[in-house]
């Protein structure tokens, strides 16, 4: 059974109406009520669709549409809108609103009945889709808050997209808050700003470090519309960054090798989006290119040189002045040249030393070295370069130090 709601003041409408939807099945029912009734209505009966017929002041007609689409119980109730007359702008203005569909109080019986039919069936898939989703919450495969896939399951149903050929000309594209973005991060904001940028079509996942997966059915330039998009719809300090790249292969792994890429190379340039390019004659992956190691080498360098400047030299700097403060007897020294940058705290007995090599190519060695201690922690840390944050570093050197006080300690002891 189907319940259909017609809202309306004015009598004359109700009688219409019932005449000409009578060939609806005999299970369905027609029910009335006023304006000023339909919150009450709507929130005991639970209809499927709403005929909203317009009201003189119309400011009233797009409030109660406003009003029902936002308060409704189920997702799966339509909104019809029934006028006098047919108004374009008008009726544009209920679409902005939400309706599902309209006619006029003169239009044929039958096409009353074809909408109101269309509107049922929607109805009925919009249940089938909510049960399936709470399945598929249930069982982990999409999170809950946000209705996105979950990180879990993302790479497999992200593969199965690429094997099925569902995005042969299309992008994927990871956005995710940049630093100042995650001081105020809201998954509830970034939830909305990405559902109401994107379309049925495209594939949303979430991923770690409050990144999203986003699989979209559109070309380079379709996604930045969409990024900006994005943008628009998010407070303007919960600023973003994105890595874009266009579907080349049916390994997702692959596809998501050049998104990251791209990501953090934005993160480098403090730039709002990269897009990852996969011309044969460009060489721009993040990854040692065996037929071109002279190029790949002089970019991770590039890299390399980035992360000492914008990175390393300043974290080295920030704790340096924070921890000179602390160890009365203790000398802290740091500095940064090309190659390397060294954070050593000295005592009048010991010296312990951390320092950042790159050898080559996409990685770095953090080497820890405790000399003069009883039984130091000495070890090697290799760090891939885009690991390289403000955050991994400060914890790296923040338990280095640790390790030194615990070691001095003990020696006092």
């Amino acid at each position: 059974m189907n319940t259909v709601l017609l809202v309306t003041n004015k009598e004359d409408v109700v009688n219409t109406l019932s005449k000409n939807l009578v060939l609806l099945r005999a299970s369905d029912a027609v029910q009335t009520c006023t304006y000023e009734d339909a919150p009450d209505v709507v929130y005991d009966k639970r209809p499927d669709i709403v005929i909203v017929h317009e009201n003189e002041e119309r400011s009233k007609t797009i409030n109660i549409i406003k009003y029902l689409k936002e308060k409704r119980i189920f997702d799966n109730t339509n909104i019809i809108l029934l006028v006098d007359c047919y108004d374009r702008d008008f009726i544009l203005s209920a679409y902005d609103e939400g309706i599902d569909d309209y006619f006029t109080i003169n239009s044929d019986p039958s096409e009353m009945l074809i909408r109101v039919i269309n509107c049922i069936k929607k109805s009925e898939q919009n249940k089938s889709v909510k049960n399936l989703k709470y399945y598929l919450s249930s069982y982990g495969i999409i999170s809950g808050p946000s209705g996105f896939y979950s990180a879990k399951f993302a790479q497999e149903i992200f593969e199965l997209e690429l094997i099925n050929s569902n995005f042969t000309d299309g992008v994927f594209m990871i956005v995710t808050p940049d630093e100042e973005g995650k001081k105020v991060f809201s998954e509830n904001k970034m939830t909305h700003a990405i559902t109401e940028s994107v379309r049925s079509c495209d594939v949303i996942a979430e991923a770690s470090g409050s990144k999203y997966y986003l699989l979209l059915n559109t070309d380079v330039n379709g996604a930045l519309v969409i990024l900006n998009k994005i943008k628009s719809l998010l407070p303007e300090n919960l600023t973003v960054k994105a890595g874009i790249a266009e579907i080349c292969s049916r390994k997702f792994t692959e596809v998501e090798k050049h998104a990251v890429c791209a990501l953090n190379e934005a993160f480098l340039n403090n730039t709002d989006y990269i897009v990852y390019l996969n011309h044969e004659n460009v060489t721009e992956n993040w990854f040692a290119d065996e037929q071109n190691e002279e190029k790949s080498y002089k970019f991770f360098k590039g890299v390399f040189n980035k992360k000492l400047e914008k990175v390393i030299a300043p974290v080295f700097y920030r704790l340096q002045k924070i921890y000179e403060d602390r160890f009365v007897n203790t000398k802290i020294e740091q500095f940064t040249d090309e190659k390397q940058s060294v954070f050593r705290l000295i005592t009048s007995r010991n010296e312990s030393r951390l320092k950042i090599v790159y050898p080559g190519f996409s990685k770095v060695i953090v080497y820890i070295v405790h000399s003069g201690l009883d039984s130091p922690e000495n070890r090697e840390i290799t760090l891939p370069i885009n690991m390289i944050t403000q955050k991994e570093i400060s914890d790296i050197v923040e338990d280095f130090i640790k390790e030194f006080v615990l070691y001095t300690s003990k020696e006092k002891i």
